[in-house]
């Protein structure tokens, strides 16, 4: 649903792209390989458990009580502003 909701952007899940049995240091380095320009997650352990600095990605972590959309749509209008104002390979919280 989230997807739907960040219009124009072409957003894809990693189901769609056949990503989901890979972690976390493979999937940065998946979607680099890929061009994405941004990764999205709610996993705030993420950026300490990667050497975020040497990847080509701006990443946004959600801020998040509970990976449910309910929870999530709130965070839609700070998803698209920063998506406007974005610099390369910075890790951005959206609260």
């Amino acid at each position: 649903r989230l997807k739907n909701k960040l219009l124009p952007y072409e957003v894809y899940h990693v189901k769609e792209m056949g990503w989901s049995s890979i972690k976390n240091g493979e999937l940065l380095k998946k979607a680099v390989d890929n061009q994405f320009k941004v990764f999205i997650t709610a996993d705030k352990n993420l950026i300490y458990q990667q050497n975020i600095a040497v990847i080509e990605l701006s990443i946004f972590v959600l801020k998040v009580f509970r990976l449910k959309f309910s929870f999530i749509e709130p965070l839609i209008p700070g998803i698209l502003k920063q998506l406007k104002e974005i610099n390369d390979n910075k890790i951005y919280e959206i609260e």
